[in-house]
């Protein structure tokens, strides 16, 4: 079945190949004979209520140095395309809040929009947790200083981190007395007028922060355990983490049982679970990564498994 697949991304010239999740999906896409089309934010608009873009043939190739050609921009519905990989990176901010709005409107004219643009505005990867409780460490959500320290004393060491980050940034580690902990307080909450997470920390992140990426609802059966840096405690490859697989545990898979329901309900076809231990602690809706580096490891296709299982959503449309 050949299917118009369009893809909004961050500039496909600043991308780096060899570990690039979108990359893969357009190669797996070009594979099996589907057109593809690019986009940025910035080339997403709407007329009287349509759904249109910009739209640059792309071709792509599995090369470090030449990964991609693409073509003079086609004004052009959305709607015309029977599929839309949402590849932004974060932050969420208003320009990509704005984007789901437009995306929304090709939705209802019948492109399957991927991962639905209803959820990647309403499913923030820190407070989507949340819902899970049950599979997370104590956490708190606050501005207040005085219930975050209140926090800090009760756990002995936490971890601190804003709601919008990615990769790694602005997350600290504080422990009961630390004499920094006021102004990493009043630095990530902006003196008070932004809630932050605090969740206990969990020494297992030696052993690596595990990425699970999850198919709509279906575990791959193997993780990424992103091992920090001695003397780090962040695993992320953008911090300078060290992937290493690892096969699910009774546990990871149980934890992926207890998310996949509101998963499927959302719209949420594509989802990367971050698990320390025998604990959640993100679940990455955005543009989930790490299929490059496990499809190395295990000689796996993930990104063509999930092309496969949209291609069944279409025709089950």
């Amino acid at each position: 079945m050949t299917l118009k697949l369009g893809v909004v991304m961050d500039p496909i010239a600043e991308i780096t190949p060899y570990k690039d999740t979108t990359l893969a999906m357009l190669i797996a896409a070009q594979k099996r004979g589907w057109t593809v089309r690019y986009m940025t934010l910035a080339d997403l608009y709407l007329v009287d209520g349509e759904a249109r873009g910009s739209q640059h043939p792309l071709e792509v190739r599995d090369n470090n140095s030449d990964w991609f050609t693409l073509g003079e921009p086609e004004d052009a519905p959305l709607a015309a395309l029977d599929l839309i990989l949402m590849r932004k990176d974060p932050p969420v901010d208003a320009a990509f809040t704005y984007a789901t709005h437009i995306l929304e409107r090709a939705e209802q004219a019948g492109t399957l929009v991927v991962n639905r643009p209803s959820a990647l505005r309403d499913a923030n990867e820190k407070l989507f947790t949340a819902q899970f409780a049950h599979c997370c460490a104590p956490t708190v959500v606050d501005t207040d200083p005085g219930r975050l320290r209140a926090f800090i004393r009760e756990q002995g060491k936490t971890v601190l981190k804003p709601l919008d980050g990615m990769g790694g940034r602005s997350i600290f580690v504080v422990a009961q007395g630390d004499p920094n902990t006021s102004v990493i307080i009043d630095t990530l909450t902006a003196s008070g007028s932004l809630p932050i997470m605090a969740q206990r920390y969990l020494p297992e992140i030696s052993a690596g922060d595990k990425r699970i990426l999850v198919i709509d609802g279906k575990p791959v059966d193997f993780a990424l355990a992103r091992v920090p840096l001695a003397g780090e405690t962040r695993g992320n490859l953008a911090a300078g983490g060290r992937g290493e697989g690892v096969p699910l545990t009774d546990r990871d898979r149980w934890i992926c049982e207890q998310v996949a329901p509101e998963l499927r309900r959302r719209g949420l076809w594509f989802v990367g679970l971050d698990v320390i231990g025998d604990y959640l602690t993100e679940i990455n809706v955005t543009s989930p990564t790490c299929v490059r580096e496990l499809d190395k490891i295990y000689g796996l296709d993930i990104a063509g498994d999930l092309l496969d299982r949209l291609s069944q959503l279409l025709d089950e449309k």
